[in-house]
């Protein structure tokens, strides 16, 4: 009788909710995962990872020393990749994000410089969008690479201590006002001369990275390197 109320239930659930791909909508995947096979492996991949002077790395020269920056897919509108990060931050698709993480794992073991990387580090989102939304993104993303990589994740390296709003339709200028003074770093993690590696989904003008980045880089010693799922070129 369980079993059978168990059934019923399920059946459901997937007729209310269906289970299908973030990007593509079709029901022709994995229970576990947010993307099917056809999408992932058509991906519009950047190549950064083997360009150190890449798109990713010039939204911080002048701005904030780092070991290596990339982002490993170009984001566009109307495109899967769009889709994907609309599901993943407004559709409370953390299997999409979760997967993404993984996928980034898989290509990342490709570069040299990961060896290097002591913790990864996701970029914190306020406490009101946590509570919101339910999950960060980036620390799903972080999930994903660890899984893939076995590299530690540093959660608590900072909390974002003011919200901000939406950074959407903002222009370059706007974003980086928006941004300042945002995070305030834990004082009591030993991060002296450690290498770590600042996630998040996507990258634009890279002003909330730099923000972290910013108040991170007093620490003796420290390395920072930068990596998101997507690039989407400002306006």
């Amino acid at each position: 009788m369980w079993n059978l109320l168990r059934n019923i239930s399920t059946s459901l659930t997937t007729l209310i909710y269906p289970h299908c791909c973030t990007a593509c909508g079709t029901n022709n995947l994995p229970a576990a995962d947010g993307i099917c096979s056809y999408c992932l492996q058509h991906l519009p991949l950047t190549g950064f990872m083997q360009q150190p002077d890449n798109p990713v790395a010039r939204v911080f020269w002048g701005r904030l020393s780092l070991k290596n920056a990339t982002a490993l897919v170009w984001f566009q509108k109307h495109s899967a990749v769009q889709q994907i990060m609309h599901g993943i931050k407004y559709q409370a698709r953390k299997d999409a994000a979760f997967q993404i993480g993984r996928w980034m794992g898989h290509q990342l073991q490709d570069c040299s410089w990961l060896q290097q990387i002591d913790y990864l580090v996701p970029l914190p989102l306020h406490k009101n969008r946590l509570l919101t939304r339910g999950y960060n993104q980036a620390a799903c993303i972080c999930e994903g690479i660890e899984r893939v990589c076995d590299l530690p994740i540093l959660s608590t390296v900072a909390q974002r201590s003011s919200a901000t709003v939406t950074q959407t339709q903002q222009h370059r200028k706007a974003r980086w006002e928006n941004m300042k003074q945002v995070f305030s770093i834990n004082p009591d993690l030993p991060l002296n001369y450690k290498h770590l590696l600042l996630v998040d989904d996507v990258i634009t003008t890279g002003a909330s990275l730099d923000a972290l980045g910013q108040q991170l880089r007093h620490i003796p010693g420290i390395r920072l390197s930068v990596c998101c799922f997507a690039y989407t070129v400002p306006h």
